[in-house]
C-alpha cells in the first residue's frame, strides 16, 4: 500500500512540475504533434505514406502499424478505462488554457500515447528507420499528456505499455498463426 502511496505521490509532483516548468513555447508544439495525433490521424497519414512510397517493406509496416493502433485502442479505451475511473488531474494545477480540452473518460490509461507507442513500436519492426522517425512524434505525444492536464505519467506509461504489448502481439500474430495451422494439419 506504501508503494502505491508514493507511486500517487510522485504522480502529483510529476504533473504539477511539468505543468509549470515547461516553457510555454514547447508546450505549444507539443500540442500542435498531439493534435495531429487525435483520432490517429498522424498514423494513418504516416502509414498512407509508407505504403505509397517504401515498397514492399512500407506497405508491411503500415499494415503492421495500423493492425497494432486497433488492438491497443481496443484494449485501452474498451477494456482499461471501463475497468478504471481515474480522474483526470485538477485543472488548477495547470497555468494555461490547455487543460480546458481534454475528455471525459478515464485518465488511466492514456489512450494516445497506447496508439502512439503501439503504432511505432509495430513499424519499427517492419523497417527501423520508419519506426525510429514515428518514435520521435510518439515520444512528443507522451510528454503533451502530461503537460496538457490530460493524465499522470502513469497513465502514459500503461499506455506506452499497452501500446509496445500490442505492437508485440502484431508482430508475432503471422508465426502464431502459422504455428497453429501446421499443428491443425498434422492432427487431420
Amino acid at each position: 500500500m506504501r508503494v502505491l502511496t508514493e507511486l500517487c505521490e510522485g504522480d502529483r509532483i510529476v504533473t504539477r512540475q511539468a505543468a509549470v516548468r515547461m516553457p510555454r513555447q514547447v508546450g505549444k508544439a507539443l500540442t500542435v504533434v498531439e493534435k495531429a495525433a487525435q483520432k490517429t490521424k498522424l498514423w494513418c497519414c504516416a502509414a498512407g505514406t509508407m505504403a505509397l512510397f517504401g515498397g514492399r517493406r512500407g506497405r508491411l509496416a503500415a499494415v503492421s502499424g495500423l493492425g497494432a493502433v486497433v488492438v491497443a485502442q481496443v484494449v485501452c479505451s474498451g477494456v482499461c478505462k471501463q475497468l478504471n475511473d481515474r480522474p483526470r488531474p485538477p485543472e488548477e494545477w495547470f497555468p494555461h488554457d490547455e487543460v480546458e480540452d481534454r475528455p471525459d473518460s478515464s485518465s488511466f490509461p492514456s489512450g494516445h500515447t497506447a496508439a502512439a507507442a503501439a503504432f511505432a513500436g509495430a513499424v519499427v519492426a517492419a523497417w527501423p528507420v520508419a519506426g525510429a522517425l514515428c518514435a520521435v512524434p510518439a515520444a512528443l505525444v507522451a510528454v503533451e499528456r502530461v503537460w496538457s492536464g490530460a493524465h499522470y505519467p502513469t497513465d502514459v506509461a500503461a499506455g506506452a505499455a499497452i501500446g509496445l504489448a500490442s505492437a508485440g502481439l502484431v508482430r508475432s500474430t503471422p508465426r502464431l498463426l502459422r504455428r497453429s495451422l501446421t499443428g491443425w494439419c498434422r492432427t487431420r
